[in-house]
């Protein structure tokens, strides 16, 4: 099967219709796991010609992070990073040059957590450990 053809079915799964830009869009960033903002995603489709609005990109990566088929991280309050690996897991954030990468659940053992507030309970527990090459 295609990439885009299974990109397609993996929005019609989650009830997106498959427009041709929610596609390129997606082609991107479900190809394989991958980090990528709205800019990066934007830059990448100028660059291959695509004449993509980038409130289309904006508009697609909510609709796709709201739909469950990609994660929203928000790094700080000016940058949020789409994941294509949406099981809860664990990041590395390289401070210097932005990039994210995956931690493997397995290599990390949380032993205890703050008690919730009154009335809520824990959805997911993430952890993104901000590293700077030593120098």
């Amino acid at each position: 099967m295609s990439l885009r053809t299974r990109i397609e079915e993996t929005l019609r799964e989650h009830g997106v219709t498959p427009t041709a830009q929610r596609i390129e869009v997606s082609m991107l960033l479900l190809a394989e796991p991958c980090h990528k903002s709205a800019d990066q995603i934007l830059q990448t489709l100028r660059s291959n010609g695509s004449r993509v609005s980038k409130a289309t990109v904006y508009n697609t990566l909510n609709l796709l992070s709201s739909k469950g088929i990609l994660r929203a991280i928000s790094l700080d309050p000016t940058r949020i990073v789409y994941d294509s690996t949406t099981v809860v897991h664990h990041h590395f954030l390289n401070e210097d040059t932005g990039e994210l990468m995956d931690i493997d659940s397995s290599q990390v053992e949380l032993h205890k957590l703050p008690v919730l507030p009154p009335g809520m309970r824990a959805e997911s527990v993430e952890l993104i450990i901000r590293v700077r090459p030593q120098k």
